[in-house]
């Protein structure tokens, strides 16, 4: 009798479990989502619901926050120079794939070639590779080892002076196999991109032998222009893409045998939501300065849904 009765007071409190939950939770008739009551959701005429994958997706598109609905800048070239862009000379050139490990040449046989365009990009992975120009047999005027971080998101462009042609380019991939990279290397003519980077720097600064210099660069500036020269003598200097301490996301060693008729020049893109920092350190001896200009190239305007944010009033330096 004693064992009827417990069975049957169990029975009892499960009844009333099961009775007090119901009154608590409402199921949807929707089986994707879930609907819970509580006393914040009616204070504030919502419900605490569960939401799916294409609920989240929705929120990002149509009401995400500023960086969800970013859509990129717009650049805008400060050179008066109607010189191709680097996008346009990517789509309109098609480069030389340089696999890890391997050597490719470009010859340029017209003296009237006096300068040459070099443009390396990657899918993503980062480039390590020399340049050299050569003017005769065992003649290397000019001289530079290259990396980059990311060739995707920064690519290496420079200008390399050939005077008294022929005169040959030689692109060594000393990447490991895995490490390929794309390059273009074409003539630059007048009104080229050496003639758009002279046209956006006023100034030049001295770097005497062993000093270094930095040049501080807001987000707005997308890209920069920089041209070292000296005033006869050797050049030998090193460049620095930095975001951050010591944290270099592109570097470049330079050795030229004369820095007037072969100076360097280059547009480094800095497209960083931080801002940027250019370092340049003349590795040459006292004796030997340099003359460093760098100045924005092109500027960015960025856009969100809803709004518009112009950096064109900002301090670029």
């Amino acid at each position: 009798m004693a064992a009827v009765t417990t069975v049957a007071m169990w029975k009892a409190i499960a009844l009333i479990g099961l009775a007090v939950a119901e009154a608590f939770v409402v199921v949807s008739s929707s089986p994707r989502e879930r609907s819970v009551s509580t006393q914040l959701a009616s204070e504030y005429g919502a419900s605490a619901r569960t939401r799916t994958r294409d609920d989240y997706i929705d929120i990002n598109r149509e009401s995400g926050g500023p960086i969800v609905r970013y859509d990129g800048p717009t650049i805008r070239p400060l050179s008066n120079v109607r010189a191709p862009s680097l996008d346009e000379i990517w789509e309109s050139t098609m480069p030389v794939i340089v696999q890890g490990g391997s050597l490719r040449t470009w010859s340029f046989a017209n003296p009237q070639v006096d300068a040459v365009q070099v443009l390396f990009k990657s899918e993503g992975r980062p480039i390590d590779a020399d340049i050299d120009l050569w003017n005769g047999p065992d003649n290397t005027p000019h001289k530079m080892r290259v990396y980059v971080e990311d060739g995707a998101r920064r690519t290496f462009s420079a200008i390399i002076g050939t005077p008294r042609g022929p005169n040959s380019i030689a692109v060594r991939n000393i990447g490991q196999l895995e490490f390929p990279l794309d390059a273009v290397v074409r003539p630059d003519m007048q009104d080229g991109l050496a003639a758009s980077i002279a046209s956006v720097v006023s100034k030049a600064e001295v770097i005497q032998g062993g000093s270094v210099r930095t040049w501080s660069f807001n987000p707005v500036v997308q890209s920069v222009a920089v041209i070292i020269k000296t005033d006869g003598r050797p050049l030998n200097s090193r460049i620095e893409l930095l975001m951050g301490p010591n944290n270099s996301k592109q570097v470049v060693e330079i050795y030229t045998e004369d820095g007037v008729e072969r100076p360097f020049f280059a547009i480094v893109e800095t497209p960083e939501a931080v801002g940027s920092v250019i370092r340049i350190k003349n590795t040459a001896p006292l004796e030997f300065p340099v003359y460093a200009s760098v100045a924005p190239y092109t500027l960015g305007e960025y856009n969100f849904v809803g709004d518009s944010y112009s950096f064109n009033e900002w301090p670029m330096m």
